[in-house]
């Protein structure tokens, strides 16, 4: 009896203490649980959800401790701009997956002095490969684009002669791949190939593993458990397998680099080894962020983060559009007033209903529905409240793009609400796809070319018709670190 009371004074104490300690902390569940904190709180399989309705009960930001992480979770795209603009927050969070399988290399994961540099080195090769907004460079770009999307099209065609639905997910895996692979390695794959089989097998699969609500990015020690430790060992022989794919390539660019003929392939990995030469001829100390592993790392990001989320993107516009036959008569009505043959970027500001169709893609299945989290760096405050050091910080996408005050009737495809009342394309502040600040996606430019291209030159070759069982609107997905529809066949029925 005495130690049941001893237990339950030391409780109450401890509870008393850790009330008056947060009383400045941002609000949320002022009880969590030993080991998981509050994680028994989150839909596992639907954490953006949970995450969402914790913003109605405690407001625009609150904290919860998910596991030994604390967390700090911003609702408001208002706030999460004026977090994402200061340094204190351009950190990351903890995590284990962050700081433990990916060694803090690359762009995604890297903090610090090493992605000031490399965030600016990756925007400066990003340019020189044709990621701006007008001028020769960007023509070379498109032309290497629209390669792809004429296969695409051509093979989707192909396949839709041989059955009346069809699964897009393998050709426009495939075909936007390729702009990548070009892209960034200067290397393109038959679809058959069997290294490519294999790095798109690793992309599809490791994108449903590495999610933020991953409980092992929380609770480490639940990397022991063996069902956890055959996640992360597909990770790791995965990563291992991918970099050594990428060794070949790069000692072929290496190669290349010595090659003074104007018909070299050009690609990130090519312009990155040349910086990193002339670094070294010019005996500069940022050198050293040009590491094996950093280029490696680098690659991975830019490569898998452009497929994954555009692709994404496009599977599921292809679904809403195909369920909403009023959005392909706009559609087609819009191609017919403003185009003589098949979309290219010309066309770009001719085309301010597709532009609108994508945007209600990516406000109402955000890609990334949590975000990509950020993590403070310092103790600090934000809109008043008390910010400890390496607390993880998630911009709710989710919740930004679902907010029935900005969007009305949110879970409704309306792409209407990115038109003003002249019919011009417009965007609220509101839509943030790409995040904000200053560790917003570098790619955005790339991303709406990719989708612009692929999006429209699909919609204008094909009537597209979905019969599955439910409507789109209410179908979710499967959250990873993107939020993936479910492989749905498509009717698609060729415009004469």
């Amino acid at each position: 009896m005495l130690a049941l009371m001893f237990v339950l004074i030391v409780g109450l104490l401890t509870l008393f203490y850790y009330w008056k300690k947060r009383k400045n902390y941002p609000p949320g569940p002022w009880i969590s649980l030993p080991i998981i904190g509050n994680l028994h709180l989150l839909d596992p399989l639907k954490p953006y959800i949970t995450l969402t309705q914790l913003s109605k009960k405690y407001g625009p930001i609150y904290g919860i401790q998910m596991g030994s992480v604390y967390t700090v979770v911003v609702s408001n795209d208002a706030i999460i701009r004026d977090c994402f603009k200061s340094d204190q927050f351009m950190g990351r969070a903890p995590l284990y997956v962050t700081h433990g399988i990916m060694g803090g290399f690359g762009l995604i994961c890297a903090e610090g002095e090493l992605w000031k540099d490399q965030r600016k080195l990756s925007i400066k090769m990003l340019k020189e490969m044709g990621m701006v907004k007008f001028g020769e460079k960007r023509s070379d770009f498109e032309f290497r684009i629209l390669k792809w999307v004429q296969e695409c099209v051509k093979t989707l065609i192909i396949k839709s002669e041989l059955n009346d639905e069809i699964d897009p997910v393998d050709t426009l895996q495939n075909t936007l791949g390729n702009v990548l692979n070009d892209f960034v390695f200067g290397v393109t794959y038959d679809q058959d190939d069997d290294t490519w089989t294999y790095l798109r097998h690793l992309q599809e699969e490791g994108v449903k593993h590495i999610g933020v609500s991953g409980v092992v990015n929380f609770i480490p020690w639940l990397r022991f458990l063996p069902s956890n430790q055959k996640i992360l060992e597909f990770l790791l022989i995965g990563k291992q397998k991918t970099h050594q794919i990428y060794d070949d390539i790069i000692k072929r660019c290496e190669n290349q680099t010595l090659d003074d003929s104007n018909d070299k392939v050009s690609s990130i990995a090519s312009l990155y080894l040349e910086e990193k030469e002339r670094r070294i001829q010019d005996g500069e100390d940022s050198v050293k962020h040009c590491s094996d592993a950093q280029l490696k790392h680098l690659l991975a990001d830019l490569f898998g983060a452009g497929v994954d989320t555009t692709l994404t993107t496009i599977r599921w516009f292809l679904l809403f559009v195909a369920d909403n036959e009023n959005v392909q008569n706009k559609l087609r009505l819009e191609f017919e007033e403003n185009l003589t043959s098949m979309p290219t970027l010309d066309n770009y500001d001719k085309l301010p209903y597709l532009r609108a169709c994508i945007a209600e893609t990516q406000r109402i299945r955000s890609v990334v529905p949590v975000g990509i989290p950020h993590g403070s760096s310092m103790d600090t405050t934000l809109q008043g409240y008390y910010i400890p050091k390496n607390t993880m910080i998630i911009p709710l996408q989710w919740a930004v793009h679902m907010n029935p005050d900005v969007w009305p009737e949110p879970y409704k495809y309306d792409p209407d609400r990115f038109l003003d009342s002249e019919g011009k394309f417009c965007a609220p502040s509101a839509f943030i796809p790409f995040q904000t600040g200053k560790r917003m996606c570098l790619g955005e430019e790339m991303a709406k070319m990719l989708l612009f291209l692929f999006c429209g030159n699909i919609s204008y070759n094909f009537k597209l018709q979905y019969k599955g069982l439910e409507p789109v609107e209410s179908i979710l997905g499967e959250c990873g670190i993107t939020l993936n529809p479910p492989r749905e066949k498509i009717k698609f029925q060729k415009i004469a």
